[in-house]
């Protein structure tokens, strides 16, 4: 009997661990039957809100807009689409876990140069590995429209000063590398950035090497 309890209480640890990575990173799918809405603020370069309803933790399906604007002229784009997420491949370790996420999307996108609206559409994917202690994450993010291409690539790296469980803050400190192509934006933005979450909500902000602010919020329900 003791050793069954054991075997249970290292068991419930382990699946605790495993929520508690699962719905801190695995955005865009927290998990089955939920709701995932997030928001990024990138001032100067980028804005997007997005909703997602997930009714497996194998995909989701939602919407967002994405409004860039470029670092380099004065070009603008305002993209609002409908958007699917799939989760093709998960491994879950006995202190990690890493996700590969997938994803396309079909709208419309307003050109600011040009006053156009065009029939827009996106794919894109994410490779991400986190402990307690560390985070990587790498996304990519491909824009096509009759009137433009340009791809939208994130790196970020992350370290805990302390390992978290679900109910306890978490604290990560993350270095992030985006690069916008086409002339969005002149080299790679870096930033650093301050992460904080508990349980289903997570708020990150920060500041780029041009001291622009950055931020990011994202709740599941």
């Amino acid at each position: 009997m003791n050793m069954f309890r054991g075997r249970l209480a290292c068991a419930t640890t382990l699946v605790l661990s495993t929520c508690a990575l699962s719905v801190a990173h695995s955005k865009p799918i927290a998990f089955a039957d939920g709701t995932t809405v997030m928001a990024e603020y990138g001032a100067g370069t980028m804005t997007e809100v997005q909703a997602f309803y997930a009714p497996s933790f194998r995909y989701s399906v939602g919407g967002g807009h994405l409004s860039l604007n470029s670092g380099v002229n004065d070009d603008t784009r305002d993209i609002t689409y409908l958007r699917v997420n799939y989760l093709p491949k998960r491994w879950n370790m006995e202190s990690a876990q890493a996700n590969v996420f997938v994803w396309g999307s079909l709208g419309r996108a307003h050109i600011g140069e040009t006053g156009a609206n065009e029939l827009a559409w996106n794919v894109g994917g994410q490779l991400d590995y986190e402990t307690r202690w560390l985070y990587s994450s790498l996304r990519t993010d491909l824009h096509e429209s009759v009137a433009y291409t340009h791809r939208i690539d994130t790196l970020q790296l992350g370290i805990a000063p302390y390992a978290h469980d679900y109910d306890s803050l978490a604290v990560w400190f993350v270095v992030q590398g985006r690069n916008y192509t086409n002339q969005m934006f002149g080299g790679i933005e870096w930033a650093a950035l301050l992460r904080l979450f508990k349980r289903n909500a997570w708020v990150e902000a920060g500041v780029t090497r041009d001291g622009k602010p950055q931020a990011m919020l994202m709740f599941n329900f």
